[in-house]
């Protein structure tokens, strides 16, 4: 059955070679199986007709969509004074009349209108000098009606412009959908083992495709969506569960099998402080991993200041005891220092050899990281892309480290697992905190390792929503904080390094600024992205050091500043920044013992989301919690940037209302593996065959059907 899915479009009855061309270019249905996993995006009832005189009571004021049964007794061609002209048609039944009104394709309507034959008309209602009229009505003979495959409730496909202009309307795209479905005739191959329909109580594939089409009853579109729902989800999660296990069969990682002096010495004598429960609960899993015999591929999620350095260097030092190199990579050249002098700090009494490598290196220090790499004298080293150059050659790397993974490539990561005859064992950090159900999804042939509390004595930074309105007393509160000692951030928008208007904003603020915090008594710092490298870093160096009370900063500061003596970030327009970017603009601050504030500036007019997000910012510091609202407020593809977003082409399942039916998936998909990993059982030979044809291609549901 599934061969006359692979059927080119335009073949299907009705279609042909231009509407099929269309069908491509617009919606991407190639094939027959295209056009079947094209899903309706809502439905309307259409179970009830109404009268004529039953109209004003109902539909005025609700905007609501009407269904009514009569006869067309009149059409004439109204005059405008602009130009084009409209066509009218009068509509009556036995209770009153109203006008169908037509502002476009005038001619080929009237041609097709017959007079005096019954017809059903759907469409909105609106009323004008006490007549009321529907414009662009659907239009469906009474005979066609009573005998087309109908249902209750009507599917409303997704569109676009181009299609209905072209005259490919929702109801063309419903009678293709009939015509498919006579054609096949309602016969799809069952994807999914029979006992897991039975215990999840799932209807079965033709049940499941028939009613998500021509629903029978709401009890059946929901039953349909369901098993749809879940089928996607499953198979995304068997493909990404499969990628793990291979791994971890396949690429055979260093064991290291001792913990030696370099990190019990660490542990007993030089901790700084007291690790977490979440730490070490992270650390023992990355001992675990690293001990098998395979090779670590884990990701460390930790909130702004939740101690992942710690964590990255206590796992280097159990390379270190088993005489292996590690390398940490980070995005930006001041992530990367500022990781070097944390690291460096960690193991200044330790007689270990750490250095830093990024484009800014000098060829003298290049050449002598180059030389103790390949010698193996240099144990850890911490760079930027720079590490990845053909010239950086490790004589063992036994683990790499990577920051902030969503900016670099494929590719580029790929590269460094190349400097190794066995991969290095991989460990992911990112403080973008990513929702649980992103996380299982982008991330599911990845372990995930959370740590989900602050280091002690840290306490919360207190954020609160203050309109423009209030900015003296603002002022006020800094000038009390500057007197105790504390510095302040205040942070403008950057939607664009050229952008007249923002570098404007920039210098307005810091002119203002300037003259409410005056010279001998306040010292202020500006940064932005048309300084000069070096100019920044002074800047940043004066504030660092306590010279400077103010610094008036754009985004520049997002990564990678560590002030602890700062203690108030104001964040201006902040109605301009999304949750993620709010959030990690607050972690600069409440980095010291003293009780830290964060302070959102905005106008008076919000638009609902804004309101969303300042509330949300307010509320809580949780940055999961924080993930899940952006989540809602975004959508998959926004919150993970291009290269990520192909991973998230769902056609039916929807990451964030679904998250119950993906963790079902989960589930079920971990189970099966562990029972029957190469699916190879008789009850799984299906579903074995749509695996397989899926890996090979990208949207699953050419081959699920």
């Amino acid at each position: 059955m599934n061969d006359i899915l692979q059927t080119p479009i335009e073949y299907l009855k009705g279609v042909g070679p231009s509407r099929g061309e269309l069908l491509r270019k617009e919606l991407n249905i190639y094939r027959y199986g295209d056009l079947l996993t094209f899903f309706p995006n809502r439905y309307i009832d259409r179970t009830r007709y109404y009268k004529i005189n039953e109209l004003s009571a109902h539909s005025l004021g609700s905007n609501a969509e009407v269904q009514l049964v009569g006869k067309i007794r009149t059409i004439k061609t109204v005059e405008q004074q602009k130009g084009r002209g409209r066509l009218v048609a009068t509509f009556v039944d036995e209770t009153g009349e109203m006008e169908l009104v037509w502002f476009q394709g005038q001619k080929w309507i009237r041609e097709s209108l017959k007079i005096n034959t019954p017809y059903v008309i759907f469409g909105k209602v609106s009323s004008f000098s006490g007549i009321f009229n529907m414009a662009h009505p659907e239009l469906e003979l009474l005979e066609e009606h009573q005998e087309s495959l109908r249902s209750v409730l009507q599917p409303v496909y997704p569109s676009t412009e181009k299609l209905t202009q072209r005259g490919i309307s929702n109801r063309t795209l419903n009678k293709m959908m009939q015509q498919l479905f006579m054609e096949t005739q309602a016969r799809f191959s069952e994807s999914l083992p029979i006992y897991l329909l039975e215990e999840l109580k799932l209807i079965p594939k033709n049940a499941a495709m028939f009613n998500i089409h021509f629903p029978k009853s709401q009890e059946l579109l929901a039953k349909a969506q369901f098993r749809l729902k879940f089928e996607e989800l499953f198979f995304i999660q068997l493909q990404l569960i499969t990628k793990n296990l291979i791994r971890k069969h396949k690429i055979k990682g260093h064991p290291f099998e001792k913990v030696g002096d370099y990190f019990t010495n660490f542990y007993q004598n030089h901790l700084p402080f007291e690790l977490t429960n979440a730490q070490k609960r992270v650390l023992k899993e990355i001992r675990n991993d690293l001990g098998s015999n395979a090779q670590m591929n884990r990701l460390l999620q930790g909130d702004v200041g939740s101690g992942k350095t710690i964590v990255a260097f206590m796992s280097m030092l159990m390379a270190l005891d088993n005489g292996f190199q590690s390398c940490l990579m980070a995005p930006t050249e001041i992530l990367a220092t500022q990781h070097f002098i944390g690291l460096s700090e960690l193991a200044k009494d330790m007689n270990i050899n750490i250095k830093l490598l990024t484009g800014s290196s000098k060829t003298a220090a290049r050449k002598i990281i180059h030389d103790e790499l390949e010698k193996g004298e240099l144990h850890i080293i911490i760079g930027t892309h720079a590490l990845l150059e053909d010239k950086v050659k490790f004589q063992n790397l036994g683990l790499a480290i990577i920051d902030e993974q969503h900016r670099f490539g494929v590719e580029q990561r790929s590269k460094l697992w190349k400097k190794n005859e066995i991969p290095p064992h991989v460990l992911v950090m990112t403080a973008t905190p990513i929702p649980r159900t992103l996380a299982m999804s982008l991330y599911g042939d990845l372990d995930i390792s959370v740590i989900d509390e602050l280091p002690p004595g840290r306490k919360p930074i207190q954020t609160v929503h203050r309109f423009d309105s209030n900015r003296l007393k603002v002022w006020k509160f800094l000038k009390d904080e500057i007197a105790k000692g504390r510095q302040i951030y205040i942070v403008y928008p950057l939607i664009n390094e050229s952008e007249k208007m923002d570098y404007k904003d920039l210098m307005d603020g810091y002119e203002s600024i300037s003259r409410d915090f005056p010279l001998p008594h306040y010292s202020v710092s500006i940064v932005h992205g048309q300084m000069k490298a070096a100019d920044k870093e002074e800047e940043m160096r004066r504030f660092a050091a306590g010279k400077t009370n103010i610094m008036v900063a754009t985004t520049v500061i997002e990564v990678g500043v560590n002030v602890p003596n700062a203690s108030v970030m104001v964040i201006e327009s902040a109605e301009r920044f999304g949750l993620s970017q709010l959030h990690q603009l607050r972690g600069r601050v409440g980095r010291g013992a003293e009780q830290s504030y964060c302070i959102l500036m905005t106008s008076h007019k919000l638009s609902n989301d804004s309101k969303t997000r300042m509330e949300t910012m307010c509320r809580t510091n949780d940055g999961f919690e924080i993930a899940e609202v952006d989540l809602k407020l975004r959508g998959p593809g926004d919150l993970m940037g291009t290269q990520q977003s192909g991973v998230l082409n769902l056609q039916i399942a929807d990451l964030v209302r679904d998250r119950d039916i993906l963790q079902i998936a989960r589930h079920e998909a971990i189970k099966l593996l562990k029972k029957d990993a190469p699916m190879s059982l008789p009850e799984h030979q299906a579903m074995r065959a749509v695996f397989i044809e899926m890996s090979k291609k990208k949207n699953i549901w050419n081959y699920i059907s």
